[in-house]
């Protein structure tokens, strides 16, 4: 921020704002300048910092800092949501995630489900940037509220360029080995376990060591500028580590009670050239191996959306083309029963076929008993969710960083016709993105 003037009018706001006013939740904004939300993000002391940009071309960026609340489960949330909806108040958004197996131990400091209400929301759109202070009044004093707030204004500073991204020196270990890899394909493809269990997507988890891991600020921005199309987030819930991705998945987006989700699944590379890449993009469609396992995917979403909603209709199969991969993506369009609530989509859909299997519990089972690595967030859930509208991306093409290591995440859909080693290199192209901005100057 250029000047001391957003935070001094906020501060105004504040001194001025009447007892009648300090009642259910409150949002004060103001216009400010920003030029890069993660530079911003980037030198704050309040923690946790969240970063949130949608997939469509217009989409708000958010930047968020502090917690006035946060909800470790869904019908917390959904209370919450309700409680604000009848109070006829503003309706708050709130950010955070879910883990992809909520039953399994996960990372140290990422619940199985932790969404929050911020403090402070930095939105950049098309007209400009707002800083938002968002103030709680119904189960607190209106004095402690507001002398909590004073304090996180008075934290604020402004924001400075993000270092650059040095070339990284590291050791590399993938977990499973190439050798355990083969094996796991080799069971799942196994006729018998076809039998039950047609598709069973495996994750790998790659650990690069290194002396010093990098700002994942710094790494997040440069990142997005080769991911337009895609879903772009990042948390830090302490100072010593961050998770963060560039999700070309949605999990749904929802205004009112439309409902929007997609089944994306089936890969192949980019071509070197137009020609090769649409003779891939080709192939891709016909190949009966891809088509397969996004058949998976959306049949198993049309069965979960049916209780939930009025009417579903799908579209046709198309191409998605990102830096480095093709996608085969189907759009599923749902109107939800009034009754469904973010929570019922929430306790439904995720983990979606596209990064758990079919059916999903013997997927699941499989996963459990294989995966030595922990998931954690990895291919869980990541977004906002309002009363009116949520948008929530599927947490993969993702890095968690610490301070002694960074640890990458790529699955791939094993179904009928899977070759272990095709798989395997299927992997890398998936974090070959983000293993080139490692490498780089």
């Amino acid at each position: 921020m250029h000047s001391t003037h957003p935070i001094e009018a906020l501060k105004h706001q504040l001194d001025t704002l009447s007892d009648s006013a300090k009642k259910g939740f409150m949002r004060l904004s103001t216009p400010c300048q920003v030029d890069n939300l993660m530079g911003w993000l980037n030198v704050q002391s309040v923690y946790p910092r969240l970063y949130w940009k949608a997939r469509d071309t217009n989409a708000v960026e958010c930047a968020v800092l502090g917690a006035i609340k946060a909800f470790d489960s869904l019908a917390a949330l959904q209370a919450d949501l309700a409680a604000l909806a009848e109070a006829g108040v503003q309706q708050p958004n709130y950010f955070g995630g879910m883990a992809f197996d909520p039953g399994t131990p996960g990372w140290e400091h990422f619940p199985a489900c932790h969404f929050l209400l911020p403090r402070i929301e930095l939105k950049r759109h098309q007209g400009g940037a707002t800083l938002s202070l968002n103030l709680r009044f119904d189960d607190r004093s209106p004095g402690a509220e507001i002398a909590q707030a004073y304090a996180c204004l008075d934290a604020l500073v402004a924001e400075q360029p993000l270092s650059r991204l040095q070339p990284l020196v590291y050791q590399r270990e993938d977990r499973p080995s190439q050798q355990e890899w083969a094996a796991w394909v080799g069971q799942v493809t196994n006729l018998d376990h076809l039998g039950h269990t047609p598709k069973v997507v495996l994750s790998r988890e790659t650990r690069l060591t290194t002396p010093e891991t990098p700002n994942p600020w710094a790494l997040l921005s440069r990142w997005q500028a080769g991911t337009a199309d895609c879903f772009h987030f990042g948390i830090q819930l302490t100072p010593h580590e961050a998770f963060i991705g560039c999700p070309p998945e949605q999990l749904y987006k929802r205004e009112g009670i439309h409902l929007t989700t997609e089944a994306l699944a089936g890969t192949t590379r980019r071509g070197r050239d137009a020609q090769q890449d649409q003779a891939l993009a080709d192939e891709l469609l016909t190949d009966k191996k891809n088509s397969l396992e996004n058949q998976c995917v959306y049949q198993q979403l049309l069965t979960q959306l049916e209780p939930l909603s009025s009417q579903v209709q799908m579209g046709e199969a198309h191409i998605i083309k990102l830096r480095s991969l093709q996608h085969i993506r189907r759009l599923i369009r749902a109107e939800l029963h009034h009754s469904v609530t973010d929570q019922s989509l929430l306790s439904s859909l995720p983990p979606t076929p596209a990064v758990g299997g079919v059916p999903r519990e013997s997927a699941l089972a499989f996963i459990r008993q294989h995966e030595r690595h922990q998931r954690g967030w990895y291919s869980g859930v990541f977004g906002r969710i309002s009363h009116a509208s949520s948008d929530l991306a599927v947490t993969i093409r993702c890095a968690y960083i610490d301070s002694e290591m960074i640890r990458l995440y790529a699955g791939a859909g094993i179904v009928a016709g899977s070759q272990a080693d095709e798989e395997w290199r299927e992997l890398d192209t998936k974090i070959a993105d983000i293993m080139s901005l490692l490498g780089m100057g």
